[in-house]
């Protein structure tokens, strides 16, 4: 039988809810338990799901090999550089932590631990995203809407670090490329910091981003446009849902009754609309991911989003922060 990786749970809340169950699924895994500093919040998840509630974040460090830690921002980088110092394998949801500073410092840490550390980005692992993908190829305009119905949880940060932060490592992930440039504002409507904001990020490759982000919307909306050559690609993150429109070369020897031509002028060979809507294989992206740091572990390869790339996201959400004056 093989030996399975002893994991354990920071954080009981909403989302620390969500992990506890996906971990439970999880065959790489044995669930230790879990620490919740709210006495009520431990009773109430410990009778619910049958596992053991931890006095302490170090002694649930203690007794496990990886450390799930889905805690606020704010206690991030608290909870990650102690279970890195124990030599513990972290899986930390996004942001990495609350400031690139506090990520470099983990990122030392984590390098002298010698141990695999995974960032949450979580869309990375969205059916719709994973269609998408073979489709990316070098996108020079992308276009992103990601708006929530208010709810107080998450407020405890900017809506760049709460939502469009999601965005901004899909853009990272996809722009092989130095930013250039960025423009950005926002509005502080309900919270103390911006609800809504809005960024442009220029990149030396001539690639531009538009990023909105807003907290305070009368609907939910997760779409995604990506622009490129000879293609337009819509992703839907909320409702699993790709379209791909391609526009190769027309011959009419072969043409359809249906078929979309786009003529060009000034002697151009017209071009053809193609239409695909890949196949979305349902799968949970919570559960893939945390599926996925398993295996980097097993396997002593890298993980899928690293201490890198949340460090990378990080950075440029601060720098739209600093454009935002609040």
């Amino acid at each position: 039988m093989e030996q399975k990786l002893k994991i354990g749970v920071l954080g009981a809340g909403h989302l620390g809810k969500i992990h506890l169950k996906c971990i439970a699924n999880i065959s790489d895994y044995e669930l230790i338990g879990f620490y919740d500093p709210d006495p009520s919040v431990s009773e109430q998840v410990s009778l619910e799901y049958k596992i053991t509630a931890f006095p302490s974040v170090e002694e649930l460090v203690n007794a496990v090999d990886v450390v799930d830690i889905v805690t606020p921002t704010v206690e991030h980088f608290a909870c990650a550089s102690l279970a890195l110092r124990e030599a513990r394998h972290v899986f930390i949801e996004k942001p990495v932590v609350a400031t690139p500073a506090e990520a470099r410092e983990l990122m030392k840490i984590a390098l002298e631990a010698r141990v695999k550390v995974q960032v949450g980005h979580v869309e990375r692992f969205n059916p719709a995203f994973l269609a998408a993908s073979p489709y990316l190829n070098k996108p020079m305009f992308i276009e992103a809407h990601r708006l929530a119905i208010f709810n107080p949880r998450g407020t405890d940060v900017p809506v760049v670090l709460d939502l469009m932060i999601h965005d901004i490592d899909i853009v990272m992930s996809l722009v092989n490329s130095n930013v250039k440039r960025i423009h950005a504002s926002g509005v502080a409507v309900v919270s103390d910091t911006p609800d809504i904001a809005n960024a442009r990020i220029e990149f030396e490759n001539g690639c531009v981003a538009n990023l909105t982000a807003s907290r305070i919307s009368l609907k939910n909306m997760r779409k995604t446009r990506f622009f490129q050559r000879d293609a337009y690609i819509a992703v839907d993150f909320l409702n699993k849902e790709v379209e791909v429109v391609g526009i190769t070369e027309y011959d009419p020897q072969q043409a359809g009754p249906f078929d979309m031509v786009l003529d060009l002028g000034n002697g151009k060979p017209p071009r053809k609309f193609n239409f695909k809507k890949p196949e979305i294989r349902p799968v949970n992206a919570i559960q893939t991911e945390l599926e996925s740091f398993a295996r980097a572990i097993l396997t002593d390869s890298d993980p899928p989003v690293t201490i890198i790339d949340g460090l990378t996201a990080l950075q440029v959400a601060w720098q739209i922060m600093d454009k935002i004056a609040f």
